[in-house]
């Protein structure tokens, strides 16, 4: 009889984000290794694509309290979920979500192992309970480290409480995976048992991201054709990132041949959209999310990709973007601190120009000179060191079996 697999995941496939894409392609790689693979996760609602939802319907489940999907073959519950601006109505979903997948969770049978991926660290607390019930294993995969990102006072009710959560779900776990070492000093001595803490990177799919793709797709008037140097950032426009450094280093290469695109949605899009307004920055370019399948087209259209990190959440995240940038061969403008994993992992790579000084008068002061001085064929040097590194190890096939092979071992 084939072993059973539950990813229990906040984003799947057709949500049109990276959690998504990430997960997609593990459950695939658990179904190729002859796993018996089932999907609970929300219906689409951080980025919704038609052509995804088209491909992928859902079916009203039993009494409405779910819908049902197949991806690729793989049975997925859909617990319904909306971007409500409200925060009190988000804290209704949030935990409407726990509650009910808790529930379905308790009906699937014949489960050996659970995968769930944070955020939210809720989500591995409830494993634990789903798995003490059920009789099965537990691989809980740490993308951010909470409550470390939240910014809390460690004094602070809330911070205290989620660390008792933090490490009752990493010691109740049959393993945890981190995504670089980084992650794994931070977290390890949390452990009651450390040989529990594995390092798993993300990865990239190079069959869809590489070198070479054309940009005869893209929307002209979108994407147009002119000589500039082309700096683009496509995804969350949230919290996460460092927006002020955008602003102000457009405006001091406002006469440099430069342009810069920022594609996504995300709470601070409407900040960025108003100092764009304000300062009259007409080479700044602010688009909705793009179809995934125009992705390798929109990196093969620029030359350069960036990517600020703030100072609060710099150490706490690793965005699963940079794989995908390296494996198209292009080159990285990073703003991040010493010794956090973004300029831990690029640093010896040589495909990124990274700025690790905090003050943004200095740090765009930095980048507005490298900007001036930086050729085209610098840049392809700069990206093709990426690429390489990619595809030596980083590839969804490498990393994918890492997890098969971590599962297998904790089975046996």
């Amino acid at each position: 009889m084939k072993k059973k697999i539950l990813i229990h995941s906040l984003i799947f496939s057709p949500d049109g984000v990276s959690t998504a894409y990430l997960y997609n392609d593990i459950a695939l790689a658990f179904k190729r290794a002859g796993y018996d693979v089932v999907v609970l996760s929300t219906t689409p609602h951080f980025n919704i694509v038609p052509e995804q939802l088209e491909k992928q319907p859902m079916k009203w489940g039993i009494w409405g309290l779910y819908k049902k999907s197949l991806f690729e073959g793989i049975p997925v519950y859909h617990v319904p979920q909306k971007k409500f601006k409200s925060t009190l109505l988000r804290l209704i979903g949030f935990v409407y979500w726990h509650i009910v997948s808790f529930f379905i969770g308790l009906f699937i049978k014949n489960v050996d192992v659970i995968v769930s991926p944070s955020p939210p660290l809720t989500i591995g607390r409830l494993n634990n309970w789903l798995g003490k019930i059920k009789g099965c294993k537990v691989v809980y995969n740490v993308q951010e480290i909470y409550p470390d990102i939240l910014n809390k006072p460690e004094t602070s009710f809330v911070h205290r409480y989620l660390r008792g959560m933090e490490k009752r779900v990493y010691n109740n776990s049959a393993a945890v995976t981190t995504i670089d070492q980084v992650f794994y000093d931070t977290i390890v001595g949390r452990f009651d048992d450390k040989s529990k803490l594995h390092i798993i990177p993300n990865f990239v799919d190079t069959d869809l991201y590489h070198d070479g793709v054309s940009t005869k797709e893209l929307d002209k008037k979108l994407f147009p054709e002119t000589d500039s140097i082309k700096l683009l950032y496509a995804g969350n426009i949230g919290f996460a990132q460092d927006w002020e450094p955008l602003i102000r280093l457009a405006e001091k290469t406002r006469d440099q041949n430069i342009e810069y695109f920022l594609i996504g949605m995300g709470v601070k899009k409407k900040w960025v959209e108003e100092q764009k307004t304000l300062l009259g920055l007409d080479k700044l370019h602010i688009l909705d999310y793009q179809p995934r399948h125009l992705m390798p087209a929109i990196l093969a259209y620029s030359d350069l990709q960036y990517i600020f990190m703030t100072p609060e959440q710099e150490g706490m995240g690793f965005p699963s973007k940079v794989y995908t940038i390296m494996a198209c061969a292009r080159p990285l403008l990073v703003c991040s601190g010493d010794n956090t994993p973004i300029v831990n992992f690029l640093e010896p790579v040589g495909c990124a120009k990274l700025v690790t000084d905090h003050d943004l008068e200095r740090k765009t002061d930095e980048m507005a000179k490298w900007l001036s001085t930086i050729t085209r064929d610098d840049l392809r040097q700069m990206g093709a060191k990426g690429e390489s590194v990619i595809n030596q190890s980083y590839t969804k096939e490498k990393v994918t079996k890492q997890y098969v092979e971590l599962v297998d071992s904790i089975l046996k």
